[in-house]
């Protein structure tokens, strides 16, 4: 990896405070000198700040792991959703372009409608259905008008960690306070873990030929309700839930929420094949991070 890591030897990374932030600090190579910027240090969406904090750093490449992902919040917060994922991108590959700096933009599942019902390949046409959907799809217009040659957009979706707010750690707290979940059964996609992704984010990092829109998630396809009735399987296997719990599917229809979200979001991983990137499946890695859980 050394001599690859001549392309990224001096790595920013944003948003560093969040489940893919702290992952890629976790897992960065031993050749790397990482710059870590939260919120609190970095503001991506002040165009001054962003200008500044790349001047003082000079990195070789950026990874924009900070984001506006209240789904639902940003159907009333527009101009804040905006802000992060659309301004925010903008401003970072505006610096870079500057710089001659690389970026590396993660990008989301929502810029799609869910009216596919084959993965989507990275070139297909985007139609979000809310605010989030909208802001993160205009923030990659941003980050391509901006860095056309330099810039790497990577879409995932449905990712948790062993720490933060994610629906893993959502489903745990709720089956064992009351026993039972319900949760919504029509809706499809691909939960991906953190880790996986970071390793995915530094493998791209490294090599400098990677450029233009890509897909990155674990394996397989499940339903939130899939999801939900695993994390119950393998959490009483561990002891972190009880034996008997209940997970009843409902529709989406049944659990309205202020914004529209895609019923069908797998996406397409293969351009990526050739990084020697080969995802394993969504379950085996949910394994690993209840494990993770389990022994904090």
């Amino acid at each position: 990896m050394t001599a690859s890591m001549q392309t990224a030897k001096r790595v920013l990374i944003t948003g560093a405070n969040g489940q893919v932030g702290r992952m890629l600090l976790e897992t960065q190579p031993a050749d790397a000198t990482v710059i870590a910027c939260t919120h609190a240090d970095l503001d991506i969406a002040a165009v001054d700040s962003v200008h500044e904090c790349i001047e003082r750093y000079r990195p070789d490449t950026i990874i924009n792991a900070a984001a506006y992902t209240a789904v639902d919040k940003a159907e009333s917060e527009p101009a804040a959703a905006r802000g992060v994922n659309t301004e925010g991108p903008r401003h970072l590959a505006s610096a870079a372009e500057r710089h001659g700096a690389r970026l590396i933009h993660i990008s989301t599942d929502f810029v799609f409608d869910g009216a596919a019902s084959t993965p989507y390949l990275p070139d297909c046409a985007t139609n979000p259905l809310g605010v989030y959907g909208r802001t993160k799809r205009d923030g990659e217009l941003a980050v391509r008008e901006a860095l056309p040659q330099r810039s790497v957009i990577v879409r995932t979706a449905w990712v948790y960690a062993a720490t933060g707010a994610n629906f893993v750690r959502t489903m745990l707290r709720l089956m064992r306070a009351n026993g039972a979940v319900s949760v919504v059964a029509d809706q499809v996609g691909t939960p991906t873990a953190a880790r996986p992704l970071a390793e995915a984010l530094w493998k791209i990092a490294i090599d400098p030929g990677v450029a233009g829109i890509h897909h990155w998630t674990d394996a397989g396809v499940a339903s939130w309700y899939d999801f939900a009735v695993a994390i119950a399987e393998e959490g009483a296997g561990l002891g972190l839930v009880p034996a008997e719990v209940t997970v009843a599917p409902i529709t989406t229809a049944d659990y309205p929420t202020p914004a529209r979200r895609p019923s069908y979001s797998v996406l397409d991983k293969r351009s990526l094949a050739s990084l020697g990137l080969a995802p394993i499946h969504w379950r085996k890695r949910l394994r690993s991070v209840l494990k993770e859980i389990q022994s904090a």
